[in-house]
């Protein structure tokens, strides 16, 4: 599922801050680019969707490019290996996101529409889509973010979803909140995460659970290398027996571009 966009550190944000006050006057006034283009591509050791793996608490390969128009229009694709069992034998998740994001004072607002699109389900209607929104603020060094997304009745989330000709629709609603600070003077940033799903649908342990995570990054350059420890209140086993919502620790290596 869509990952959190890499942000500047803050050395890297203050030399961009320095060089922009010692530039040539002729410098500033070169127009603002329409479209900017940033990817990203990563290793982690565990793809934890909502607390939940999706690899049976084994490594995946991730990656996402978007593309963003100067209104504050973006469109995204990520995509991530995923384990078999999640959707019917698939063993790739992809995302397809478009929305918009706004800055006012020191709030940004964001909304959009992701679609989770699984290859190779044999036929199984397995694809969704859910809205989101989100809004953060920055104090400092420090941004706070509470989102919500909500997914309507689909069949593609109702608990038949991997049985041929499905089951009963079913909706979902995730709200979280979120909290990431650099560490001034350094390249390291802090996270905390806590999360609600409610239910029932197939993206849920029964009704609803809660997910939690605490992490901390280091940034090198154009990669970050990150180590959480994610948990939630339930449990929930793969076909190999593994509980896939069992606390754990994760850990990535991520290449920005």
């Amino acid at each position: 599922m869509r990952k959190s966009i890499l942000g500047l550190s803050a050395p890297i944000l203050a030399c961009a801050l320095a060089a922009a006050v010692s530039a040539p006057a002729f410098a500033q006034d070169e127009p603002t680019p329409e479209l900017t283009v940033t990817g990203n591509a990563a290793v982690v050791t565990d793809y934890r969707f909502r607390g939940i793996s999706q690899t049976d608490k084994r490594f995946a390969l991730q990656g996402g490019i978007t593309v963003t128009h100067a209104s504050g229009f973006y469109v995204s694709v990520w995509g991530s290996s995923i384990d078999d069992y999640v959707y019917n034998g698939g063993d790739q998740e992809l995302d397809l996101i478009a929305g918009y994001s706004k800055t006012v004072g020191a709030a940004t607002f964001d909304a959009g529409v992701l679609y989770y699109y699984y290859p190779g389900t044999g036929g199984i209607n397995s694809d969704f889509f859910e809205p989101y929104a989100s809004v953060k603020g920055t104090f400092g060094p420090a941004t706070a973010k509470l989102s919500a997304a909500y997914a309507p009745k689909q069949a593609a989330i109702g608990l038949g979803s991997q049985i041929p000709g499905g089951g009963p629709k079913e909706d979902n609603l995730y709200v979280a909140g979120d909290l990431s600070a650099s560490i001034p003077n350094t390249p390291l940033g802090v996270s905390a995460h806590l999360g609600h799903s409610f239910g029932p649908s197939y993206l849920t342990i029964g009704k609803e659970y809660t997910d939690w995570n605490v992490g901390a990054t280091y940034t090198w350059s154009h990669l970050t290398f990150g180590v959480s420890y994610v948990d939630t209140d339930k449990s929930l086993y793969s076909p190999s027996g593994r509980n896939i919502s069992k606390a754990g620790v994760v850990g990535s290596i991520t290449a920005s571009f």
